[in-house]
Order: C-alpha cells, then sequence, then structure tokens
C-alpha cells in the first residue's frame, strides 16, 4: 500500500468451538496490527457457527449469517465441532455450519500449502533429508464429491442393516478446480499431480479425462496422475516430488492432513477456501487452519495459533489484494520460530534438544510474532 492510501476492509470473524475462539482471537490480533502498520483498518463482524450455534440458535449456522459473510471481503473461521455435539444420529451437527459455507458461498477450491520451515525439521516424525525441498501445494475440490451426495443412513434389522453414500461430480465442477490448478502450478514449478481412484471409480475416471482435457490448455505445465493409495505413500517418502496436487473433496481432505505431519504438526499450516466472486479488492474467500478443534486443550492457552495467523497471510494476499502486508506475516512467523518460540506442539521429546528453545502459549505467540512485524518482517513491507 503506498503512503497516504487508507482502506477498510469488512472480515466475518467465526470463532467457532474448542480452540476456536482462541487461535481467531490471535489471528484478528495479527491482521490489526499489521494494519496499523500499512495504514488500513478492519471492519470486524462476528457470526455464530458449529456447536455454540447449534446451543444458542438450534442451527449450526443461521442463514441470514451465511448472507452476512457472503457480503464481507474475506471470512476468517477457527474450527467447528466437539464431543458435546458428535451424536451420529443427531439431526443438526456442527459440520453443517461448514457445509452450508463452503456450499452457500460457492467456495469450491481449498488450497492448502505445505512448506517445512528449516528451524522445525526436527519437529517432523521425518527423517531431515527427505524434508530438504518440500514445497507443495494442495488444492481440493470443496463443493462436490462424497460430502454433497445423496446418502441413505443404515437401516435393516441388526445383521442385515446397511447404508449408502453417492460421490457425484460433473465435468463443469472438475474443470474449473483443475484449471485453478494449472493456473496456480505456472506461477510456482509447473508441475500438476492429479490424484484419484481411476482403477476403481466412475467419478475418477472422469477427473482424468476432464484434466487431461485441460492440459492442453498448459502446454508448459507438465501433468501426471497419480491413484491416491500411492500418493499417500509418495507423501512419505518424496515429499519433494510434488509441486501442485489437485484431488476431489474426500481425497484432498485426507492428504492435506497427512501432508501436514511433514510440517511438524497440524497447528501450523494454513488453508484459503476461495470462490469465483471477486471484491473490490480480490477474491472472495474464506481462511483457516487445517486443524481441527481440539477441545481436549480449549481455553488452556496451548493451542497452536500459527496455522491461523498463516491463513491470515493467505487472506490478505488473496482476498484483499495486499501481497506485502501477507509476507510481512510470513516473515514474522519465520523470524519468531527462527529465535526458537515454540508452542507445545512443536517442542521435542527431548530435553537435550528443547534447551535453547522458548515454550510460549497461544497468546504469548500471538504477541511475538505480532512485535516481529515491525522490526525484522516488517522490513518487506514497504
Amino acid at each position: 500500500m503506498t503512503s497516504g492510501q487508507s482502506s477498510t476492509y469488512r472480515i466475518v470473524a467465526i470463532p467457532g468451538d474448542g480452540v476456536g475462539p482462541e487461535v481467531v482471537a490471535a489471528g484478528r490480533r495479527v491482521l490489526d496490527a499489521i494494519g496499523d502498520s500499512e495504514g488500513f483498518r478492519i471492519d470486524w463482524t462476528e457470526v455464530a457457527a458449529g456447536g455454540n450455534a447449534i446451543d444458542r440458535f438450534g442451527v449450526a449456522i443461521r442463514p441470514d449469517d451465511v448472507a452476512l459473510c457472503g457480503a464481507a471481503d474475506a471470512v476468517l473461521l477457527g474450527a467447528v465441532g466437539g464431543p458435546k455435539w458428535d451424536d451420529p444420529k443427531a439431526a443438526v451437527r456442527p459440520e453443517q455450519a461448514l457445509f452450508a459455507l463452503r456450499g452457500g458461498l460457492g467456495l469450491y477450491a481449498n488450497l492448502r500449502p505445505v512448506t517445512v520451515h528449516p528451524a522445525l525439521v526436527g519437529s517432523s516424525p521425518l527423517r531431515p533429508e527427505l524434508l530438504d525441498g518440500v514445497d507443495l501445494l494442495m488444492v481440493r475440490e470443496l463443493t462436490g464429491g462424497i460430502y454433497f451426495g445423496e446418502r441413505a443412513e443404515a437401516s435393516g434389522p441388526p445383521g442385515q442393516r446397511s447404508a449408502s453414500d453417492s460421490l457425484p461430480y460433473t465435468e463443469a465442477e472438475v474443470r474449473r478446480i483443475v484449471r485453478l490448478a494449472f493456473e496456480l502450478a505456472r506461477g510456482r514449478r509447473k508441475a500438476v499431480t492429479q490424484v484419484d481412484k481411476a482403477n476403481v471409480l466412475a467419478t475418477s475416471r472422469l477427473w482424468r479425462l476432464v484434466t487431461d482435457e485441460v492440459a492442453h490448455e498448459f502446454p508448459d505445465v507438465s501433468l501426471e496422475h497419480r491413484l491416491v493409495d500411492s500418493t499417500a505413500m509418495l507423501l512419505v517418502t518424496r515429499p519433494a516430488d510434488f509441486d501442485v496436487v489437485v484431488t476431489e473433496n474426500l481425497f484432498g481432505d485426507i492428504l492435506s492432513d497427512e501432508a501436514s505431519v511433514l510440517a511438524g504438526s497440524l497447528g501450523m499450516l494454513p488453508s484459503a477456501s476461495l470462490g469465483e466472486r471477486q471484491t473490490a479488492h480480490g477474491t472472495f474467500g474464506l481462511y483457516e487452519p487445517i486443524h481441527g478443534s481440539a477441545p481436549d486443550i480449549a481455553g488452556q492457552d496451548i493451542a497452536n495459533p500459527i496455522g491461523t495467523i498463516l491463513s491470515t497471510a493467505m487472506l490478505l494476499r488473496w482476498s484483499l489484494g495486499l501481497p506485502e502486508a501477507a509476507l510481512a506475516v510470513e516473515r514474522a512467523v519465520s523470524s519468531a520460530l527462527d529465535d526458537g518460540l515454540r508452542t507445545r506442539d512443536l517442542m521435542p521429546e527431548h530435553a537435550a534438544l528443547a534447551a535453547h528453545l522458548t515454550p510460549l502459549g497461544t497468546v504469548a505467540m500471538a504477541g511475538a510474532i505480532t512485535d516481529r512485524l515491525g522490526t525484522r518482517a516488517g522490513a518487506g513491507a514497504r
């Protein structure tokens, strides 16, 4: 942002359940701080969704609140769900809020970047040499597939019960997500891996057919097709081989969580869920860490806020059109890690390895990152 400019951006915050309110508070703190530094402000609105909304309103999210989210420039989400609302027979479940937001707002593309900070190599269960050069982007289709297909709950007498789920995809749904993956690959290492189960599933064979057609539009980008089971193996044996990985909803959900072990913790990874709608500033999107609500550690000030904070960097870059501010946030996170600051999930098990590190809680880590926005990190935000 150039000197003299001043803008106000409208962001909806959805704290959610479990550790969600704690990590969203951390994200808001960082966004407000970078706004002060760069000369813009955030107009915040808070919306209830998930288990807490069920308790208050009887639904996982109210339709008016979905509309409120859609009218904003971006949405920052914590996490939803918890044991209190885990009855599989319940008619209303926290996860319905996610489906309502994704489907109702047309958020069809989930982007999950996976990198390994050099200071956190020791936090990953993989051998250090396997992590060299890891920089991949998971592109998960988010509004089709088995999560949105018709289903029949278990019925029949004991011993004869059956249930079914359908996995529908249309050519248009596949084409738009695959095209986005190729466009993103052009700005990276120009390699796309499309993941499916084409030896079994008809929908996967549609994915391959459409992907091959789209690939002709991008002759400068290489394409490989891989089965999901072999991809799961390669993610932990040759993770540096991947650049952009595009896949359907269920496979993307599973593979991106598996890939989180590369970074050392689920708490490290951000995500962006994007649609086709353009605002005055960029692409409308919903941003959240990939971790869940972690109710076992909620309210204890030990949740890792970095995944949420890095999600705010994606928000700045994609939805607000502020790449310099995004880079400043990312540099601030790197600076804190380089200085040996760690949340509990990032601390090594062996005392000798932890001797030079400083353990911090959620609030203190957010504060440390915020402090660095005006020092080494801020040097990149002009």
